[in-house]
């Protein structure tokens, strides 16, 4: 008898197969893009902040004498930009829409600031920072989600209008309205948002449907305008002839690319443990921003390499999900525009750590130092949070689930509405 129990029981038990199966319709659950885009967020935080403070925490022990200086900086800014994150995460799509022209036309001004002289704050061949005293700002990184809310908001008009099968309304004024944009980033010097700013623009036509041949000659102009920013710039041709002949100046032109690739390849297959890198030590410069990945490679080695990989895969794929499966156009062109930005700004950055792309000095999405990236990243992560929430069965799931964390906490207090 116990002998058949024990059979039964072996057959009862699901195989590797019904294991897969039932792994893969965890994907058709309503809040499969809410779950993925909010712990892929709060992990690459949490592996950001800590890297953060093992990558500068020898220059600036040198420098300040405490080695938490940038890891103090950042968590106020993680402090800040978390309630944004939460906030954006409740706001109606309405709010978003209504957000898109104040954005725009702050991130205009903000960019014409940093090229007044006395505001305008420059390093490493870019002009990048409006400086405020005890702060540095970069509207850039604020330019890029104004750009995603206004060209997904201008379109969804259009759409509404039927005023997207012809190449003319398609173009007017997003071309013109972007290209103002671009201008003034490239006038900073900074080519790597450019292509950042460039890559949403035609995300959000992708997503239009806009015609091939169009949207393949708007691809070319691009290119074109990005090998021109390369010839009329001496560090960048420097920094593109570098990336072809790896092997040359590897004092010089190629260090920091060299010194990054040093940094990964010491980091074997488990690394060198957390706070054990060398390439922090005055070897690597920018570890703690641009390069902050070959950190990660060489303290974590390739299986902390890979799930940072797999972290921003399981985001795209989150943010793609939501683009497909929600019925508003704004909705729709918003989200994937957001997913473009953060993952072509990832892959150039880990393309650049790695040598497969030559370097651009933009940094990887809430992993690198620097509250003037985190906090509009962590509102635009928001957003998909709140998008996600639009998704077919998404709300009847969430009311279900019953009332969450805070409000729970709130309730303990005697603080939750009634």
């Amino acid at each position: 008898m116990t002998t058949a129990a024990g059979e039964d029981g072996a057959a009862r038990r699901p195989g590797p197969r019904e294991q897969v199966v039932a792994a893969v319709g965890l994907l058709d659950r309503p809040l499969t893009s809410y779950y993925l885009v909010l712990g892929c967020s709060v992990m690459l935080l949490a592996l950001g902040l800590t890297m953060v403070l093992s990558a500068s925490s020898v220059k600036q022990l040198q420098a300040t004498g405490s080695a938490y200086t940038l890891f103090q900086k950042q968590a106020v800014w993680v402090a800040i930009g978390l309630p944004g994150m939460w906030l954006a995460s409740r706001l109606p799509v309405k709010t978003f829409r209504a957000l898109a022209y104040p954005l725009l036309l702050l991130s205009v001004v903000a960019l014409a600031l940093v090229l007044v002289p006395g505001l305008g704050r420059s390093a490493g061949g870019a002009t990048r920072w409006v400086d405020l005293g005890p702060v540095q700002i970069q509207p850039s990184e604020l330019a890029k989600l104004a750009l995603v809310l206004w060209g997904a908001d201008l379109l969804a008009r259009k759409d509404r209008l039927g005023q997207l099968t012809e190449w003319r309304p398609l173009l007017v004024p997003l071309m013109p309205g972007a290209g103002v944009l671009v201008l003034l980033v490239m006038l900073g010097s900074d080519l790597g948002t450019t292509l950042v700013l460039l890559t949403i623009f035609l995300a959000l036509l992708w997503v239009v449907g806009a015609p091939g041949r169009l949207f393949v000659g708007i691809a070319g102009l691009v290119c074109l305008l990005v090998s021109i920013l390369i010839v009329v710039e001496p560090y960048r041709m420097q920094r593109l002839t570098g990336f072809l002949d790896p092997s040359g100046n590897q004092l010089t032109t190629n260090y920091q690319g060299t010194q990054g690739l040093f940094a990964v390849a010491s980091g074997g297959l488990f690394g060198t443990g957390l706070g054990e890198g060398r390439a922090k030590w005055d070897y690597l410069p920018h570890a703690e921003t641009d390069f902050i990945f070959a950190i990660v490679g060489e303290e974590f080695g390739l299986v902390g390499t890979l799930v940072v990989l797999g972290l921003f895969g399981m985001l795209t794929y989150a943010g793609l999900r939501i683009a497909r499966r929600v019925k508003d156009p704004f909705t729709r062109l918003a989200a994937a525009g957001a997913t473009a930005w953060l993952v072509v700004q990832a892959i150039v950055n880990i393309g650049a750590v790695i040598g497969v792309l030559p370097i651009t000095g933009i940094p990887l999405p809430l992993v690198s130092y620097g509250g003037s990236a985190l906090i509009p990243t962590l509102f635009a992560l928001g957003m998909l949070l709140a998008f996600a929430k639009r998704e077919p069965g998404a709300r009847q799931a969430l009311s279900a689930r019953g009332p969450g964390p805070v409000v729970r906490a709130l309730s303990w207090l005697g603080l939750a509405r009634r």
